[in-house]
This record gives structure tokens, sequence and C-alpha cells, in this order.
């Protein structure tokens, strides 16, 4: 069992920038593909961005690439979402996840979820 406990959320311009981080528990933290997920009011939730078990490769939605970067530190059982240049259509709940398998970017292939953290972008 992993629990997850994302943090960082907040209300922000424009153009602005946060840093979402999402900490896991116990000791198996570098066997999971982590991912980011985030669902507006009255949408589907969404794939934002996942990244491999040592940290080196990732995938990012088209809607955040260039713009969003997911990074983790194993030895902290940490993983990041730096978001830059943000809009008001990123305002969303934010979820980070843990999957078993490769890197994915459907939310059944994921095993574990966060609570979520509220991200609102004013314009």
């Amino acid at each position: 069992q992993v629990q997850l406990v994302e943090s960082g959320g907040g209300l922000v311009q424009s153009g602005g920038s946060l840093r979402l981080s999402c900490v896991a528990s116990g000791n198996t933290f570098n066997r999971y593909v982590m991912g980011w997920f985030r669902q507006a009011p009255g949408k589907d939730r969404e794939f934002v961005t996942s990244v491999s078990r040592p940290g080196s490769s990732a995938i990012y939605a088209d809607s955040v690439k260039g713009r969003f970067t997911i990074s983790r530190d194993n030895s902290q059982n940490t993983v990041y979402l730096q978001m830059d240049s943000l809009k008001a259509e990123d305002t969303a709940v934010y979820y980070c996840a843990a999957s078993g398998r490769m890197l994915a970017s459907r939310a059944y292939e994921y095993d574990y979820w966060g609570q979520g953290t509220q991200v609102t972008v004013s314009s």
C-alpha cells in the first residue's frame, strides 16, 4: 500500500508559476511510475504528465508541453510538478498517482492516488 500526499497548490495569476509536491509513504517509491492528473469542475479527470521510475523519461499532455516539468527524487520519496506560464484553463484539482506499469497516461493504469491539491489561476 502506498499513500500519497500532495501539497503546493494555491492561487496564482495568469503567467505565474507554482510547484506541486507529492510525498509517498513506504520504501517502494522507486518501483512506481509516477503521474499527475487534474480535474476541473464539471470535467473528467485528465492526464497531465508521467515520469519513469529512475526519472530519466517523461511524457506530457499536449496542453502542458513546454510549460510543465515533472521530476522526482527517489531518495526523498517525492515527485514534483513545476508549472510555469500558467493559464486560467490550468485551474483544477491536481492529483498525484502511482502506477506499477510502464509510463502511463490513463487513469485506470494507476494503482494509488493522492487526495488532490487545488490550483487556481486568475486571469
